[in-house]
């Protein structure tokens, strides 16, 4: 058994190819072999967002904080807001962030397949993140 002290790690900066905006990332776990989990804490300042992206085994987002959007490819933005909790099937493109004026966290829980969690695809385009929530 492994117990891993709070505040022991320390914040990182997510990766400006895969986010627009700033947005900071907080590991709870990456479970070694044979396990595959993998869960963060995933910080959006308003307007930040994800890359479209997708997932080999999904992900899940459970909302703790703010308000925020989710969108699959070729949809209508959803607002997401704290309790929410939104499943992701694998393989289906999407992307999530913070709100236009809203910070938004979540954690965000998914498995690996082959060493990886995600494939990124191109950026979210202003227009696409514009788009009316339905």
């Amino acid at each position: 058994m492994d117990v891993i002290a709070a505040g022991s790690r320390s914040s990182a900066k997510a990766r400006d190819d895969w986010f627009t905006g700033t947005v900071w990332q907080d590991p709870i776990i990456e479970a070694p072999d044979p396990a595959r989990v993998k869960a963060i804490w995933v910080t959006f300042e308003p307007g930040a967002r994800t890359a479209w992206h997708t997932h080999p085994l999904g992900q899940t987002l459970h909302v703790v904080a703010g308000a925020g959007l989710c969108c699959v490819r070729g949809g209508t933005p959803q607002v997401i807001r704290p309790g929410d909790t939104v499943w992701i099937p694998p393989g289906e493109e999407h992307w999530h962030g913070a709100g236009p004026d809203t910070a938004m966290k979540h954690l965000a829980m998914q498995e690996a397949q082959d060493g990886r969690v995600a494939d990124w695809l191109d950026k979210v385009t202003d227009a696409d993140y514009a788009l009316p929530p339905g």
